[in-house]
């Protein structure tokens, strides 16, 4: 059974029953309440005095009692711990409210003189006890009208659910709204995701529609524009801040929780999903932005705006405010986007689908990485440590930022082993050349084993072994080790009667024996 919500009246009619000398199983019964709720405020009544069956109590004065007794019953939404705390400060709360909104007697009534109910209290109680004062907090001052050209507004909104050829599925479209504040002129840019990219090219076809731009920009704080909000030092993300610094507008996030910081977005958003989405449908996300650019201008910009007294957003845009927006630049605006990836053990750094290397001196360090789609730069604290060529996935390495002893055997060209090998003898350069005649990046390993078997084996027995490699056509590292292991380099292919070639890697010994046991 749900509880059941008590206001003064109920109370009353709870204590005129037992007042009246009903029992109080009786009342509960009559009235449809728990027997321990009528317990609970006929106790109340039997403390200050009443007894059942005493002398007539008009309604009024019940309605008194029970106000008193219970608080909480006159806002219900109150707690009475709460209310009584409220009711304690209740000098310093109306003093307060002289001269501060609510949320700021809050604030110091917390930091400084130990209020520990929540702020949501604090306005219940304000409702209730102080009325005059909660709406004179409610109130809101309409800001002076816009200068031209020095406020544009913009948010993202949720249009709708759309069915995305390209995917083959339902995806959710959203909508990148910009507001002049003065003129009320609209640009709206669908879009079907929200990064760095999207957000960045959005405000770049912004102002390619208005023809410029306004030289301050209020924004919401989203993890796109602003990496970390704050009121007085908001960090801009690295590619925003580079837009913002090619067109010489001013970014300005607006706090955190606060819509009335940028009002003239905030109310265009839900207008754009009624007139441009609801309903219709599009071909492509390029057939959406076409019909947003049109609507834009020959619907949003055309509507009669009460704010501007009926006259058309676009004529008021043409009339005052375009020319004094910041002229766009004549260098077009590159779009670049910014990560902060960790250089690993690997010596490299993963932006988008692709590893590039890094100077090895920076493994375990975090790096600024730069991408505007032709080349990857790499900076450590402002200073640019390391640039390749764009790849879209795999991987992009510079063997010079490995440590010199790392890759040392990668340092030694084919040249190198090929001169290394000559130097042994014509059977080592035989199997050198063979290794190394196809596919040479990755036989050079082979060819760095082959060579250093000579410093176990000896440069003359190494020769030997690679010639006879040759002679039994499979000049390949595991061949010339077994010929080695097994000392079979000086016999020839003819010696072993009645064996095949490959029996001359067990050793004459093996052989003899053998033979021996065949015969025997």
């Amino acid at each position: 059974m749900a509880r059941r919500s008590f206001i003064v009246i109920d109370v009353v009619e709870v204590l005129e029953h037992w007042y009246a000398g009903r029992p109080k199983t009786v009342v509960a019964e009559s009235l449809g309440v728990d027997r321990k709720t009528v317990r609970k405020y006929a106790l109340r009544a039997e403390a200050a005095g009443f007894v059942a069956g005493g002398p007539p109590v008009e309604p009024e004065v019940w309605q008194a009692l029970v106000a008193e007794w219970f608080p909480e019953l006159v806002a219900p939404e109150l707690r009475r711990e709460s209310f009584a705390e409220c009711a304690a400060f209740h000098d310093a709360i109306r003093a307060g409210l002289a001269t501060n909104h609510l949320s700021t007697v809050f604030q110091r009534l917390r930091d400084e003189a130990g209020f520990a109910s929540s702020e949501s209290s604090l306005r219940r109680y304000v409702a209730v006890a102080l009325p005059d004062e909660a709406k004179a907090d409610r109130v809101t001052v309409r800001k002076p009208d816009t200068p031209p050209g020095l406020e544009g507004q913009v948010d993202y909104g949720r249009l709708g659910m759309w069915f995305d050829p390209v995917a083959g599925r339902r995806r959710a479209l959203w909508a990148f709204v910009f507001v002049l504040a003065c003129s009320r002129h609209l640009f709206v840019w669908p879009t079907l995701v929200m990064d760095q990219s999207a957000w960045v090219a959005a405000h770049v076809a912004a102002a390619e529609f208005f023809g410029g731009l306004p030289s301050r920009i209020i924004l919401d704080n989203l993890r796109t524009g602003v990496l970390k909000p704050d009121i007085y030092d908001p960090k801009i993300n690295r590619a925003y801040g580079e837009f913002a610094h090619h067109y010489g507008v001013l970014l300005d996030p607006a706090r955190v929780f606060k819509p009335k910081d940028k009002p003239k977005v905030e109310r265009m958003v839900p207008f754009v999903r009624d007139s441009l989405f609801a309903g219709r449908d599009f071909p492509s996300l390029a057939a959406w932005r076409a019909e947003a650019a049109r609507w834009s201008m020959e619907v949003a910009g055309a509507r009669a705006c009460r704010a501007l007294e009926g006259a058309a957003p676009a004529a008021v845009f043409a009339a005052v405010e375009v020319e004094a927006l910041v002229a766009l630049p004549a260098r077009p605006f590159e779009l670049a986007v910014w990560s902060t990836p960790k250089v690993h053990d690997d010596c490299h750094i993963k932006v988008g689908k692709t590893l590039y290397s890094v100077p090895w001196r920076y493994i375990g360090v975090t790096v600024d990485a730069r991408n505007n789609g032709r080349t990857v730069t790499v900076f450590f604290r402002g200073e640019l440590i390391k640039t390749h060529v764009f790849k879209a996935n795999g991987r992009q390495t510079d063997w010079g930022d490995y440590p010199p002893d790392k890759i040392a055997f990668l340092q030694r060209t084919p040249s190198w082993y090929r001169a290394q090998a000559a130097a042994v003898g014509p059977g080592a350069e035989a199997v050198i050349a063979e290794l190394l005649g196809i596919d040479v990046l990755h036989r050079l390993r082979a060819a760095q084993g082959v060579l250093r078997l000579a410093d176990k084996h000896g440069a003359g027995r190494l020769d030997a072994a690679c010639a006879k490699a040759v002679a039994v056509g499979d000049p390949s590292y595991r061949t010339v080790k077994g010929i080695l292991v097994a000392g079979t380099e000086t016999l020839s292919p003819a010696e072993p009667v009645g064996a095949d070639t490959p029996a001359m890697l067990h050793g004459p010994a093996l052989i003899v024996g053998s033979a021996a046991g065949l015969a025997s």
